[in-house]
């Protein structure tokens, strides 16, 4: 692989050919897509939300009688485990995160780090086909002052390509979400980097709460269009941030932050998205119990999305 080509390419990508490449699917879906009836869309939750004690078929168990047709699983967990308190609660697993992501990036400067990263996503796809899943959660790496921002495209690109044979196998999508980490900080990018694999095996995983600190969710919906697989429902208060500090934007209740939510609905009738809805609350009241706050979780998704 030439490193300077790539970046020099990177660098003569002109704003209106990524806005032109990166709104064609979108828009196209849009306009010429016939009116699709309405789709009560599928509530999950992540499962690394979920405290509490008990066993993992009670706790599937208690999310299933709240109302959640299903939990987003992570590759750090015993897969004889979960296939049990799948098939005990009835929940489906759609999505399994890769718990490997962050301490192993696929953007590190060491190729044996990357490796280990690499090996990481392999096993969540192999997880998550196990399950019955259609999509693994993944960070594609951070920029920092050690990991610059060409490296970080050209790296993570090469490793997921590695990957991309055995999702194709699998019949398990790679979907790319926006984190804090640095990286692909706007939609026209996003779209664009997952448009470069030419692979229907790379989505993305949309975060709607985690790009609020620096854009607006219904924009990076109507861009992104049919690339997204599922969505992370989060809410994010940018009063709270500003008052409080950064992380304490999560600390607010769905409904009560900055999430526009019927621009947000209105963006996902118009690209058609009947994917899942994964709650990932970060803020739990205090004093309240797992099965009553699992409780009022699905009522503020119904509430907000008219899922």
């Amino acid at each position: 692989m030439n490193t300077n080509h790539n970046r020099r390419d990177f660098l003569k990508w002109g704003g209106g050919a990524m806005a032109a490449a990166a709104l064609m699917p979108g828009s196209l879906l849009a306009q010429d897509a016939p009116a699709a009836a309405p789709v009560r869309r599928k509530k999950a939750i992540m499962f690394g939300t979920v405290g509490g004690s008990g066993s993992l078929v009670e706790k599937f168990k208690m999310i299933k009688a709240a109302g959640f047709q299903g939990v987003e699983a992570n590759s750090a967990m015993d897969r004889d485990e979960v296939l049990k308190a799948r098939d005990a609660s009835g929940l489906e697993i759609p999505s399994v995160c890769d718990s490997v992501h962050w301490a192993k990036t696929l953007t590190d400067p060491n190729p044996a780090t990357r490796e280990i990263g690499l090996e990481g996503l392999k096993t969540a796809l192999e997880d998550c086909h196990a399950y019955g899943g259609s999509s693994v959660l993944l960070v594609p790496g951070t920029v920092n002052g050690q990991v610059s921002y060409a490296d970080a495209y050209t790296r993570s690109q090469a490793e997921i390509r590695k990957a991309i044979p055995l999702a194709e196998k699998l019949g398990v999508k790679i979907a790319i979400e926006n984190v804090w980490n640095q990286f692909l900080l706007s939609p026209l990018e996003a779209a664009r980097y997952v448009d470069d694999f030419q692979s229907p095996a790379v989505g993305w995983h949309f975060d709607i709460g985690n790009v609020i600190n620096y854009g607006w969710p219904e924009q990076w919906i109507r861009i992104l269009g049919p690339r997204i697989q599922k969505l992370h429902v989060k809410e994010f208060s940018r009063k709270r941030r500003d008052n409080e500090g950064l992380w304490k934007g999560f600390a607010v209740e769905y409904g009560e932050g900055d999430n526009n939510w019927p621009a947000i609905v209105k963006a996902l009738k118009d690209i058609n998205y009947t994917g899942w809805e994964i709650a990932e609350p970060a803020w739990w009241p205090e004093g309240v119990d797992l099965p009553t706050r699992l409780h009022q979780v699905v009522q503020k998704m119904d509430q907000l999305l008219g899922s």
